[in-house]
């Protein structure tokens, strides 16, 4: 081999490190340069994530608050409802035990009032017994009036006929009908 083939190849791998030097150059600012962009994508993912995570914080916080917000109303609306329904109740014991005296009284008026109608059927009944005998003495009474009648009638009739037996036919002892 001469010296210029063995300059010319030396020429070439010289080159040729060159140019994989220079492609190593490149490659590793390609490298870099991607992991800058990768380091640059995993910063921004990991702001994004602190970001993400302080929304989430704030957002957990207050519906924490809001939760006991609703709980504490909640509560108080159920105190309320207890206080409501501890009066009703008490209201209704209240009338349950005034509804036996309330009976009671209504039952007492009920005999009162049997007893009292009862008394009212009795004198009832007695006067129309007394109704019932009254009327027997009218109508005996009547009867007798009207025998009495009839005998005053017949007996002024029988002395009129004796004044005119004797000829007085002047003097009438009953007046004429």
């Amino acid at each position: 081999m001469t010296t210029g083939v063995i300059l010319r190849i030396l020429a070439c791998i010289a080159l040729f490190a060159t140019g994989a030097l220079v492609n190593g150059w490149r490659m590793s600012s390609q490298v870099a340069k991607c992991e800058a962009e990768q380091s640059q994508g995993t910063a921004t993912r990991a702001e994004a994530a602190r970001t993400d995570e302080t929304q989430t914080a704030i957002k957990e916080s207050k519906h924490a608050q809001d939760t006991i917000y609703n709980a504490d109303r909640l509560a108080a609306f159920y105190t309320g409802i207890a206080d409501v329904q501890r009066r009703e109740l008490a209201y209704a014991e209240r009338v349950q035990r005034g509804a036996a005296s309330r009976a009671a009284t209504y039952n007492a008026q009920a005999q009162a009032d049997a007893a009292a109608r009862s008394d009212l059927a009795d004198k009832a009944a007695a006067l129309d017994r007394q109704l019932a005998e009254g009327l027997g003495v009218v109508a005996s009474l009547g009867g007798d009036l009207r025998r009495r009648d009839a005998e005053v009638a017949a007996l002024c009739d029988q002395v009129n006929i004796e004044r005119r037996l004797s000829g007085d036919d002047s003097d009438q002892a009953c007046s004429q009908k």
